[in-house]
């Protein structure tokens, strides 16, 4: 295991109610007069904006309203919110929606108090050292951005699908998780949730680290949750223990305590960016195309170990020693089948995507000559090889 530093500062009120506690929230860490950001009609129809603003108001707290936030959030929304902060003094962000309405109050907050353009944090040319504070109200359960230190954004100017540096500058301040307000969405938006958490899952257990076997059995014990809860949520869609359960590992999944330790991977992130950036694909859909994708291909160049191991303590197959690639494929296969179970897409014909787009996607990754880190380093050879098993060129 290696050295690491591990601070995760976020308040979590979780349980059915918690979300009439906002208002006092916001007062508690600060906040006089807040930006209101969610996406469109659905934290009004489940409630959550009645209830949000009935506490705000409770509180006698002023707020303005960023409402419209897309999935695969777009700059053109977060410069919005930067001028309405700057121009009404707003103090604090509250984000009430998922990752992309979290992600895009967080760009606002580092966005605010720098005098540039916000992208420069995620190019490098600025480093964030200030932020307003964000709280969450999460009412998805997916992106785990309601205790994360990440942020992705869309640069709609080129169309870049980029994280910004990973800081726990931005982590919120406190995220009041009411896992009701999941019940009623859509199956297959539950499903990309689902199919994002297990990413998150995934680019941390796969590691060249040793010795990292209490956060290995941590990570095998959510993905064992998440097969058992996704299952179930895709059968009973009302079931409030099985959606709580998926609530917090959520949360877990993407916190970083079981990452700490260990290299992490994100090959498979940044592999689906630059598709959901392309075709606007949901995230967890487009990773449930890319995963198995990548995960084939690590196993045909030399990474079998880990596979088999995931493939026994998670899938429950059976170790053949005399051929551990087979064994890691059959937990591979054993992983798609699940993701077909809770509907899924599995192949770029599924989610719009074109094999004769490969190139194009592979440029987009801005490898060049060079080599990715992770698990299985790839180079430009790689990216071309997983974008093709994915649409199905490769027997």
């Amino acid at each position: 295991m290696d050295r690491f530093v591990f601070y995760s500062p976020t308040l979590f009120a979780f349980g059915d109610g918690e979300e009439q506690n906002t208002g006092a929230l916001v007062k508690r860490f600060g906040g006089s007069r807040v930006l209101l950001v969610y996406g469109g009609g659905s934290v009004k129809r489940n409630g959550a904006y009645d209830a949000v603003t009935a506490s705000l108001q409770a509180e006698g707290i002023p707020y303005f309203e960023l409402s419209g936030v897309q999935a695969n959030p777009r700059s053109g929304k977060v410069y919005e919110g930067i001028e309405i902060c700057r121009r009404e003094n707003v103090d604090f962000l509250l984000a009430v929606g998922g990752g992309s309405v979290i992600d895009t109050a967080k760009a606002i907050g580092f966005g605010v108090p720098y005098d540039g353009d916000f992208w420069d944090f995620f190019t490098g040319k600025a480093k964030i050292e200030r932020t307003l504070p964000v709280g969450t109200v999460l009412t998805i359960s997916a992106a785990g951005s309601e205790g994360s230190d990440s942020c992705v954004i869309t640069l709609e100017e080129g169309n870049l699908k980029w994280g910004c540096p990973k800081t726990d500058v931005i982590r919120p301040k406190f995220s009041v998780l009411n896992p009701r307000y999941t019940c009623s969405l859509p199956a297959y938006q539950t499903a990309s949730g689902a199919a994002d958490m297990i990413a998150h899952i995934c680019e941390r257990y796969f590691t060249n680290t040793p010795d990292v076997e209490t956060t290995d059995r941590l990570l095998e014990g959510v993905l064992l949750a998440m097969l058992h809860e996704g299952r179930r949520v895709m059968e009973d869609p009302h079931n409030y223990e099985a959606r709580a359960n998926i609530m917090w590992a959520g949360m877990v999944c993407h916190n970083d305590v079981m990452g700490v330790g260990r290299k992490q991977d994100w090959n498979s992130h940044h592999l689906e960016h630059v598709l959901s950036a392309l075709y606007d694909c949901a995230h967890g859909a487009g990773l449930a195309v890319i995963m198995p994708a990548w995960m084939r291909y690590c196993v045909e160049h030399g990474g079998e170990k880990r596979f088999a191991q995931m493939a026994v303590r998670v899938f429950g197959c059976q170790m053949d020693f005399d051929d551990p690639k087979r064994t890691a494929m059959e937990g591979v296969n054993a992983f798609r089948a699940f993701l077909k179970d809770i509907g899924m897409p599995l192949t770029f014909a599924e989610i719009g995507a074109k094999a004769e787009d490969i190139p194009k996607l592979v440029e987009m990754n801005h490898i060049g000559d060079g080599v990715t880190g992770g698990y299985i380093g790839l180079d430009r050879a790689a990216h071309q090889e997983i974008y093709e098993i994915a649409a199905g060129m490769r027997d």
